[in-house]
């Protein structure tokens, strides 16, 4: 199972990667090409979606399910990204909205479809960071981020997620965001709760990648930083593997 492996490492402190794969942003030549270096330094995970899709995320999903042996878990924007062919689904909440779509609307529409797949279910209370630009989540979402010096706000509201049942909480930046979530926000909301905190928007570099780790996120997302770059992701699992708390 996905979640007892996130766990079991989460207590041995040993901190995990996940690639994110944006299907608008990735051709399955460009696919191939991080395969073949996915091969070479697998990350722990393959998230898949986005917040806006006309690609067919089938095709990617299947792709990868046949080229490598790691876990490829839907990041879905909507109910609408939702794909048989993934072993997990994160399936969202937006907390840090008051949108009732991304709270509660897009899931009863694809509860059904979710159940009948069989996949992996983790539960994950999604929380949008002010990353000093407007994000396509922030766009496509129609809710305002959480501050970045608003840490209290964004503690309190992991830990209702958390009492809400959430088996995971989602820090998010957003997609190319100027600025990571801030070392001082992931530090008091890893404080607050004790479920697993993911990280991801702005890690494009070794060092943001490492200082996320060390303010407490138990997995790293890094996405945007491999489209120009995709040899990045050497570096990137070599930081978290090598990590030392």
């Amino acid at each position: 199972m996905i979640y007892k492996q996130i766990t079991d490492k989460k207590i041995k402190g040993q901190k995990q990667l996940a690639l994110l794969i944006d299907p608008d942003k990735t051709g399955l030549d460009s696919l191939r090409k991080l395969i073949e270096l996915v091969r070479l330094t697998p990350p722990d995970f393959i998230l898949v979606g986005g917040s806006l899709i006309s690609q067919n995320t089938d095709e990617i999903i299947k792709t990868l399910k046949n080229s490598v042996n790691i876990p490829v878990i839907l990041f879905p924007g909507s109910s609408f990204q939702i794909s048989s062919h993934a072993d997990g689904i994160l399936f969202l909440s937006l907390l840090s909205g008051r949108n009732p779509e991304f709270l509660i609307s897009h899931h009863v529409s694809a509860a059904p479809l979710i159940k009948s797949s069989g996949m992996e279910v983790i539960s994950t209370g999604y929380l949008l960071i002010d990353g000093g630009k407007v994000s396509s989540v922030e766009y496509m979402s129609n809710t305002k981020p959480i501050p970045s010096g608003k840490s209290d706000l964004a503690a309190a509201t992991a830990l209702a997620g958390e009492m809400m049942g959430m088996k995971m909480l989602y820090l998010e930046a957003g997609s190319g965001a100027l600025n990571p979530v801030p070392y001082s926000l992931i530090e008091d909301v890893k404080a607050h709760i004790d479920i697993p905190v993911l990280v991801g928007g702005g890690l494009n570099s070794p060092r943001k990648v490492l200082t996320a780790c060390k303010a407490g996120a138990d997995i790293v997302v890094v996405g945007n930083a491999f489209e120009n770059n995709p040899e990045l992701l050497k570096e990137f699992v070599e930081v978290v593997r090598g990590y030392q708390g």
